[in-house]
């Protein structure tokens, strides 16, 4: 399966395009079960995007995703993805682009503004005529006055 020449990624409202030549790739043997096949074949895929540096990214999304993503960024701004799921290396790297899509999808649209509500006013009268029930309750334990 041979990489694509760019990775579009849309959220329905906004489309952002990453050119190939953005993204660098590492390959390295993975892990787990696979027999003598997983020590001769280089089947983790390692996707390095820089996110501080891409002319590709809006304002917007980069700091969105710079602040999201703290744990996956390097010291200098690149986004590090990592996989290893499957046997071979094309479905791996095709697993980085989905990883990697879904983190930019994510950071495309704004989160949504918390609007503070106020108390309603039945449930402060609720609060306060419990607190009166339960004072007149501890009064009548009281002795009363000689």
């Amino acid at each position: 399966m041979p990489r694509p020449k760019s990775v579009l990624i849309s959220d329905g409202r906004r489309e952002v395009t990453i050119p190939a030549d953005a993204i660098e790739w590492q390959f390295a043997r993975s892990g787990g079960p696979g027999g003598q096949h997983v020590n001769r074949t280089s089947s983790k895929a390692m996707l390095r995007f820089d996110v501080a540096g891409s002319p590709h990214l809006p304002d917007d999304v980069r700091s969105r995703i710079l602040a999201r993503e703290k744990s996956r960024l390097a010291s200098d701004g690149t986004l590090v993805i990592v996989s290893q799921v499957h046997r071979d290396q094309p479905r791996n790297v095709a697993d980085c682009l989905d990883r990697l899509s879904d983190v930019v999808r994510g950071a495309l649209t704004p989160p949504k503004r918390r609007r503070p509500t106020r108390t309603p006013r039945s449930a402060v009268k609720k609060r306060l005529d419990t607190k009166k029930r339960r004072s007149q309750t501890k009064q009548m334990r009281q002795r009363p006055d000689a």
